[in-house]
């Protein structure tokens, strides 16, 4: 089983672009985040690397999840060059990952794209970027391909285009009533466009992969896929079915179209002509499977049933013609974290991955994410001593190792995430990392969870509460 640390953002570790700005893909400096702050430095990970892998190395991991900016790449797209300095600095990472004996595990988009290509095809609005999308990743399988052996082309497509284009809450911000009010957009038409665009970019990666890569390099393919674990908030058959609706808008959206061939029969009856549809031709790109499926799984909500009672549709859940609630009677699914919605269950992990070992016939499952938010504006006594965190882990760790006996086919499990970071819109006014980050000095401290994941993955003893035992053994 691969064990290992997954984070996907700005210039830290777990980066979807290790060292570049996001001035271009937020309008402005402060852009809309929580703290104003920007993510041009972060973790500094570009120049830090070397101890980042060696931090990596000393928690006993085997392999590192990470994501390579397009824009580093390939900053004009496919009509401008090749960025030497770019493929230099992957190719360094990657060595060094692997001579600590760490494999990459390599996400080939993660929000991210080169600015010029926003402005040419509007960015996942427009066709042509279908072929931009697999230029980038022939060259970057043809760069590092030899020495990776697993590849994901997205990373939670199924959230960023609900946040880009129906809800209007990230770049380019478009989104409409009652979603929503932005400048442009269409909620009910630009989320399914962009998303058929992005599903077809990925068959596209994937044969391009299969057919000149796959047989000499040995690697393999999937997507990352975002996945709450959806209850019904009474035992009523609506809820219940709306439960399942609510899965099918959010899980199913991509996988069905990219193992099955065609979107769910639930989004096609309530979208109607507003879903897209696939052409011959793009049915016969589909029939290139994925090898895996990679789930960043943080949380269960309940659901309630819209289509016989009134209720608000503006929301996350709304398409699916579903209200998510973290409450029933009055009593909350699980813990909070600082993430409105993000509530501590990890009993949901078991079902999560049985839903999806069964719909998609025993394909391999990894939890490319899983993790626990904390507020930065607590003590840093708070923030080191994150018992809550360690325990948010041992939990899932512990339903993850249920499912698993009880035959679920996981190939293995990473922590959102190594460091703290620049959490998008939330800058750093939330905090992720099993080491505590200061973004004034770049020191990294290990907080108690740390620790007890370094105990965890070498076998040695568990963690006391007050941290004394890992400090006795430092010393």
């Amino acid at each position: 089983m691969i064990h290992s640390l997954a984070k996907e953002n700005s210039d830290d570790l777990f980066s979807s672009a290790p060292c570049f700005s996001l001035k271009s893909f937020y309008p402005s400096a402060a852009g809309g985040i929580k703290d104003g702050r920007n993510g041009d430095v972060a973790d500094d990970h570009y120049h830090r690397y070397m101890g980042d892998v060696e931090i990596l190395q000393s928690l006993g991991v085997n392999a590192y999840r990470f994501s390579i900016s397009w824009a580093r790449i390939l900053p004009r797209g496919r009509l401008g060059g090749v960025n030497p300095d770019g493929i230099a600095f992957y190719n360094r990472l990657i060595d060094a990952l692997l001579q600590k004996g760490m494999q990459p595990f390599v996400t080939l988009h993660h929000f991210d794209m080169p600015h010029e290509l926003e402005v040419r095809y509007v960015g996942w609005l427009g066709d042509g970027i279908r072929e931009e999308f697999e230029h980038f990743a022939d060259v970057c399988f043809g760069a590092f391909g030899d020495r990776v052996r697993f590849w994901t082309t997205f990373n939670e497509p199924n959230l960023f285009t609900k946040f880009q284009y129906m809800l209007g809450t990230y770049p380019p911000n478009h989104c409409s009533a009652p979603f929503g009010s932005c400048n442009s957009g269409n909620s009910h038409l630009e989320p399914y466009a962009a998303a058929h665009n992005i599903i077809m970019s990925h068959a596209a990666a994937v044969r391009a992969y299969k057919e000149k890569y796959q047989a000499k390099q040995g690697g393999s393919i999937g997507i990352v896929i975002a996945m709450k674990w959806y209850e019904p908030l009474t035992n009523t058959t609506e809820d219940i079915l709306a439960a399942r609706r609510a899965e099918s808008f959010e899980l199913e959206w991509f996988l069905d179209p990219i193992f099955f061939g065609d979107y769910p029969t639930q989004m096609r009856e309530i979208l109607k002509s507003n879903l897209p549809t696939f052409t011959s031709e793009e049915k016969k790109l589909l029939q290139y499977k994925s090898d895996f499926i990679g789930l960043n799984h943080y949380t269960a909500i309940y659901t309630k049933d819209c289509i016989h009672s009134p209720c608000d549709l503006s929301t996350y859940e709304g398409n699916a013609l579903v209200f998510a609630t973290g409450e029933r009677d009055g009593v909350k699914i699980g813990g909070d974290t600082a993430l409105v919605g993000f509530y501590v269950v990890p009993e949901a992990v078991e079902p999560a991955i049985m839903y999806v070992n069964q719909r998609y016939k025993d394909t391999p499952v990894y939890i490319t994410e899983n993790g626990y938010s904390q507020w930065s504006d607590v003590s840093r006594e708070e923030l080191i001593n994150d018992v809550e965190r360690l325990n948010y882990l041992r939990g899932y760790v512990t339903y993850l190792s249920k499912a698993i006996r009880n035959g679920a086919n996981v190939g293995g499990y990473f922590v959102w995430t190594l460091l703290d970071n620049f959490e998008w819109t939330f800058g750093y006014s939330v905090r992720f990392g099993l080491y505590h980050v200061d973004f004034d000095t770049q020191e990294r401290t290990p907080r108690m969870s740390a620790r007890w994941y370094r105990s965890f993955l070498t076998g040695s003893a568990a963690p006391t509460t007050d941290g004394a035992q890992e400090r006795r053994a430092e010393s």
